[in-house]
């Protein structure tokens, strides 16, 4: 335990951040109709063929899931965009945190109640 607080890794828990965010969103259910299930696309292209270059393919990919660092792009895309990799997108993602993210303050009342169960045990545990 000492070892892991010692090498903890942002970048690793950002990138399960957008994972657990994909398993949240396809737990919700994926919704079926006919523009979803892209029955005038089959109809179109035919079955058995290929729909990814369909614009409504591109449009629809990221309705199961919409990942924030999980590049979808085809390999050549994402390679002429820079091939930037997930750990590199997470780190900035990190590095913006740090540097853009402002914690809301807590409520006064809450505050308080949080002081109070503080204070309280602060009283019991003294030798």
């Amino acid at each position: 335990m000492l070892e892991l607080g010692m090498t903890f890794s942002m970048e690793q828990l950002i990138i399960d951040n957008d994972i657990i965010a994909m398993v949240k969103k396809a737990m919700e259910g994926i919704p079926v109709s006919e523009e979803t299930l892209g029955v005038d696309q089959i109809k179109k292209v035919g079955i058995g063929n290929n729909f990814l270059a369909l614009k409504k393919t591109r449009e629809l990919v990221d309705l199961p899931s919409s990942p924030k660092l999980i590049d979808r792009k085809m390999f050549g895309d994402w390679y002429n965009a820079g091939a930037k990799d997930i750990v590199t997108s997470a780190h900035e993602t990190y590095v913006d945190v740090m540097k853009n993210h402002e914690v809301p303050a807590i409520d006064s009342d809450i505050y308080a109640a949080m002081k109070a169960i503080v204070d309280k045990a602060d009283k019991a545990f003294k030798i």
